[in-house]
């Protein structure tokens, strides 16, 4: 492993060794993980193989304008820190603090929570074993991923990625094929969509109950944004990886909801039972079973496993580079900013890492328990992110045309701005606003949840005004933005 050095005269950088694969898979990785493989099956039972596919594409909708915007100021401006940066040059530094640290939080949160979901998954072929013990070696192998190079991480994703990319191409072709009767012999049809309440069920209280799902399952496409501080040629690099990964990334989930739906009806329990603890009943291990594959479920066991390990890999990696762009701009202790010869921020990768050890919880409080608090803890900070991303967004657009920029200058041009950028904002605020919905009942209101809906909202509120009080920032005017093209001072 490769010191860190602490010799004053020599002062490392990051290194661009992230090539267009590895962006490619980058964001496919983050975005692709249990959300698709087992919380599909809850979505599709609560509202309907419609429902649910109209739930999947409003946040689609949203995702994809907000990569846009984010993919416009990351091709502008290729840096490490990405969205905390942007948030402190066109906004303000003490919305940039918040962007920076809540997004940090989130981030060890969910390698926690993906650590958690890796020893369950373990446990599947090894019930009796520990799961400090598999929880400990998965948070080793993410680590130590992260600590040689970029390219090693690149590398690690690309294969991780690619598993279960294969996995759910193979899903779909097999699931259309059954549809049409070729595989199996007897055509399934579609009246599983006409089912009773279907394909709309619960109507729109239904659908809004399934967007927090489908949210939190494309948080990670950010990742893209991030790694454009170390990928080779950004300006070709960024654009491409953000189209062609969002519309895969959708094909995938809108695909897979509509097989699943299509093979399954709604109605069946099976779909309500799946969870990281009982893959057997994953809407994926049940259609591979039907199709004859005997060791279906052993075999989405280990693709899930890799999956969250791929997840868990690349929020690492994300949050090691924000907590050292944080570092190198004074949000966060010096230390984390210092980099190896090998162009890899250490003791920002430890320091995240030391954090997600909250995985050991599971050996206290039980594998599910930890999983299922974890993941609500999380949940909101991903549209807290995109949320803030538009804002940037608008400003910066606000000040390229105060400052009479042209827009040629940007070689990435959000799709439909600007209201593509503000139907975002908009979707992203409804979800924030209704994320504690299910907590108020006609029996009263259910205190300790909405304590777990919205426990992230205090904690970025608190660290804005915390920081506004202590430095007493204020709102960057449109005239005074640094509009600065290119890599910037780090």
């Amino acid at each position: 492993m490769e010191k860190v050095t602490h010799d004053k005269s020599k002062s490392f950088r990051l290194q661009r060794k992230l090539r267009a694969r590895h962006m490619n898979m980058i964001a496919i990785g983050g975005a692709i993980g249990t959300g698709l493989f087992v919380a599909t099956g809850a979505s599709i039972s609560t509202a309907g193989p419609g429902g649910a596919m109209v739930s999947y594409a409003i946040i689609g909708m949203a995702v994809f304008f907000v990569m846009n915007a984010l993919g416009e100021m990351a091709t502008y401006t290729p840096v490490p820190g990405a969205f905390e940066t942007y948030s402190t040059k066109y906004v303000d530094p003490s919305f940039g603090f918040t962007m920076g640290w809540n997004y940090w939080y989130c981030s060890t949160m969910t390698i926690a929570v993906e650590v958690v979901a890796a020893s369950i998954l373990i446990k599947f072929w090894l019930p009796s074993s520990s799961s400090a013990l598999w929880s400990a070696l998965c948070l080793i192998i993410l680590i130590a991923l992260n600590l040689f190079s970029a390219s090693v991480f690149g590398e690690a994703e690309f294969w991780f990625a690619g598993i279960k990319v294969v996995t759910i191409i193979i899903f779909l072709i097999v699931g259309i094929l059954m549809i049409c009767g070729i595989f199996n012999g007897e055509a399934t049809g579609f009246h599983n969509w006409t089912l009773a309440e279907a394909p709309f069920v619960g109507g729109g209280y239904a659908i809004f109950s399934i967007l927090m799902v489908a949210g939190f399952s494309f948080v990670g496409v950010e990742a893209t944004a991030v790694a454009a501080g170390e990928c080779v040629d950004p300006d070709k690099t960024v654009p491409k990886a953000i189209n062609h990964v969002f519309w895969r990334i959708m094909i995938f989930y809108i695909g897979g909801i509509f097989v699943v739906a299509t093979l399954l009806p709604y109605t069946d329990p099976n779909l309500l039972s799946g969870s990281i603890d009982n893959v057997a009943v994953s809407p994926f291990t049940l259609i591979f079973e039907r199709a004859g594959l005997a060791i279906a479920a052993s075999l989405m066991n280990a693709v899930i496993l890799t999956s969250v390990l791929s997840c868990g890999n690349s929020t690492l990696y994300i949050a090691s580079r924000l907590l050292y762009s944080m570092a190198k701009s004074g949000k966060a202790p010096k230390v984390f900013g210092k980099v190896s010869r090998r162009g890899v921020p250490i003791y920002a990768v430890l320091g995240t890492a030391a954090i997600s050890c909250l995985c050991f919880l599971s050996s206290f409080a039980g594998d599910s328990v930890v999983y299922t608090w974890l993941y609500n803890a999380t949940g909101l900070t991903g549209f807290i992110t995109w949320f803030g991303i538009c804002i940037c967004h608008l400003r910066f657009r606000k000040a390229f045309k105060a400052q009479g920029r042209d827009l040629a200058e940007l070689k990435y041009q959000a799709k439909l701005y600007p209201y593509g950028t503000i139907a975002a904002l908009i979707i992203c605020g409804l979800v924030i606003a209704g994320q504690g919905y299910y907590a108020i009942t006609e029996t009263g209101i259910d205190w300790y949840g909405i304590l777990v809906a919205y426990i992230g909202l205090p904690i970025a509120v608190a660290l804005y005004l915390i920081h506004k009080l202590v430095k007493k920032t204020k709102l960057i005017p449109v005239m005074e933005m640094d509009l600065t093209a290119g890599e910037g001072k780090e």
